[in-house]
């Protein structure tokens, strides 16, 4: 007797995995849960041959729901078609697919597509850890590479009488720049740390002007894909905005 793939899967997996009809597929509801609770469901189509398994985008979905953008990140990319290289699915249209070509095969794919969206979803913790200093280290070490002098943390005296700590102090034989680097990986403090940039190159606005003026340069972190055009908006009228991807242009701000 042929079983169906949610006998299959009972059969190989116990009473983890639950079966319901859907129309056009069968919901597979799993034990496991994206990193804020959610259940994670597969779903079998019922008109395709042989038959896939697929998160129909939920993975997705809920990874870009973390952040404020609608774009995944170059990076970002790259990290979950490494993902699906590792567990054998395939990463199509926004989906997470795997084709069961053989009845007992089913549990085995139930397993290995729900272990990419778990490493897909954990994406989130990769890029909400990322910290300020581990950028700044990274543009540190651009810097030197690129032979361009600086000072890292330099405090500086705004018109207010507040002291501020600019990230990079930049010297070339062009000119020389203040650099914030803007990086964070929660939706919650990107505006705020936004403000405060603001409210630093406004109190030093009088550097901007004279024989040595400075070049101010806000320098954002755009692999965490947490920022909006608005936040490059506000600072545009009182900085040059840079972005970490495109570091030919950054130098160019540095150099030119």
């Amino acid at each position: 007797m042929t079983l169906t793939p949610c006998e299959q899967i009972g059969k190989g997996m116990g009473e983890l995995f639950e079966c319901s009809p859907m129309e056009g597929y069968t919901r597979i509801r799993t034990p496991y849960l994206y990193p804020d609770g959610d259940v994670i469901d597969l779903y079998l189509t019922d008109h395709s041959d042989p038959p896939a398994l697929t998160d129909l985008g939920e993975t997705l979905t809920w990874l870009q729901a973390q952040t404020v953008a609608t774009r995944k990140t170059a990076r970002q990319q790259r990290l979950i078609e490494d993902i699906c290289l590792t567990h054998g699915v395939e990463f199509f249209r926004g989906m997470l697919v795997v084709r069961v070509r053989k009845p007992e095969g089913f549990a085995d794919a139930a397993t290995r597509l729900s272990q990419a969206i778990l490493s897909v979803a954990d994406l989130w913790f990769t890029f909400r850890g990322r910290t300020a200093a581990s950028i700044n280290d990274d543009v540190e070490e651009f810097l030197t590479g690129r032979q361009i002098g600086f000072e890292r943390n330099e405090k500086v005296v705004g018109r207010s009488g507040r002291v501020w700590t600019v990230d990079f102090h930049t010297r070339t034989p062009q000119r020389s720049a203040l650099i914030y680097v803007l990086s964070t990986g929660s939706r919650a403090t990107s505006r705020r740390l936004v403000e405060h940039t603001l409210a630093t190159w406004y109190d030093l606005n009088n550097l901007q002007v004279g024989p040595e003026a400075l070049r101010f340069v806000s320098l954002f972190d755009d692999e965490l894909d947490v920022w909006t055009p608005e936040d490059f908006g506000l600072l545009e009228d009182l900085s040059e905005v840079a972005y970490w991807s495109r570091k030919d242009e950054f130098v160019e701000l540095l150099t030119g």
